[in-house]
């Protein structure tokens, strides 16, 4: 066998093949449910690209094919969801996510005080969030193929989302799950405050990594995982305390520990595939419709969300009577008031980087003497 040997994985691959005609089918019946005309989808939306047919800034390691219109109108973003190509899955997985939150943040809202109880005001704002994050990601994804700048700007809301996130995150661990001999100390008081910061650095380093794509990628790639990595690692300070004095103990790990712990599991594994690009780098083109590492990011973060979830429910049911005797309840300002002012402040960095971003453009397109065509970018490498 002549040249470089070649990279095979045939049950992985039928499984991705098998999958993408299995979606193809649910697509179709989900444009019927909707009752979209026959043929609509086929008909209006524009052919898919291989890599070397779109710009550069719209193509992604191990992604071969797939690629929609670079330059789609806000309706055949739309109208893609519903058609075969790398993005559908990455739009999916987070749009049903969101309902999934609702759903529990529904059920919640039926059964708990989150009007008068301002012990139950952290949890408001963490269940706010989470239902947040993945309905962005999901619009960022459907939207990020209008124009390059769009893309950009989608993806800077994304991150803004995330960030919030991370301050949902932040308050209830603080609220609920800061260990015994931490509560009341200056970390515990000045929790929310850091956090708050945190979002903004997190916003700022993951938008300005954007700017770095094209001369940059590895840097790129390097900064936007220390934004995401950074207030991750800061938010479990209290979850790891506990971790690390149930091990020098000897104490028997709580159900709820083990939860988080699959938390943490998820999270390991939301980071990795995030940072590596696996599988797709080790077979470009095998996994460029289902499978590919994105795809296997999302549904991971998904999954480490639910368990969050579920052992924040957990802790705040179990230690809700030692906390009310040991501790000051939430108070507005430090829930509700500190995500508000997160959103207006992450909003302004947004705003900033999009501004910059434009006139970015503007410049080189008064430089090329106009805009660039969108023929003209098909062909650009």
């Amino acid at each position: 066998m002549e040249g470089a040997p070649q990279f095979e994985c045939p049950l992985w691959c039928v499984l991705c093949r098998s999958g993408k005609a299995w979606l193809s089918q649910l697509c179709q019946g989900a444009g019927e449910v909707l009752w979209l005309p026959n043929g609509l989808l086929s008909s209006k939306l524009p052919q898919l690209f291989d890599i070397h047919q779109v710009p550069k800034v719209f193509q992604e390691d191990g992604i071969t094919s797939g690629y929609r219109h670079p330059r789609s109108s806000a309706l055949d973003c739309i109208l893609s969801s519903f058609q075969m190509n790398n993005e559908t899955v990455n739009i999916w997985t987070h749009f049903l996510a969101t309902w999934y939150f609702l759903w529990r943040f529904g059920m919640l809202w039926c059964s708990t005080d989150f009007v008068s109880d301002s012990y139950n005001w952290p949890l408001l704002v963490y269940m706010l969030l989470i239902c947040l994050y993945p309905f962005t990601s999901s619009c960022a994804h459907t939207f990020s193929t209008m124009s390059p700048e769009a893309r950009h700007i989608c993806f800077f809301f994304d991150y803004g989302a995330i960030s919030l996130y991370s301050l949902g995150c932040a308050i209830t661990y603080g609220s609920y799950v800061m260990p015994d001999c931490l509560v009341n100390s200056w970390l515990h008081h000045h929790f929310v405050p850091f956090a708050v910061f945190n979002t903004l650095v997190c916003t700022s380093l993951s938008c300005y990594s954007r700017f770095l794509e094209m001369p940059f990628p590895h840097r790129s790639k390097m900064l936007r995982t220390l934004a995401f990595v950074y207030p991750f690692i800061f938010d479990n300070i209290p979850l790891f305390h506990r971790l690390t004095l149930c091990c020098e103990d000897g104490c028997n790990p709580s159900e709820t520990l083990f939860v988080h712990c699959y938390h943490l599991i998820f999270a390991f594994l939301t980071c990795f595939l995030f940072a590596s690009h696996l599988p797709e780098r080790l077979a470009p083109g095998h996994f460029d419709y289902i499978g590919h590492s994105h795809q296997l990011f999302h549904i991971c973060a998904v999954v480490g969300t639910h368990f969050q979830m579920e052992a924040l429910l957990t802790d705040m049911a179990s230690r809700r009577a030692w906390l009310a005797a040991n501790t000051v309840v939430p108070s507005f300002l430090g829930t509700v008031g500190a995500m508000a002012l997160a959103v207006v402040l992450n909003l302004a960095v947004i705003a900033t980087f999009s501004a910059v971003l434009l006139q970015v453009h503007h410049c080189r397109a008064a430089n090329r003497g106009g805009n660039v065509q969108p023929t003209a970018e098909l062909k650009e490498q």
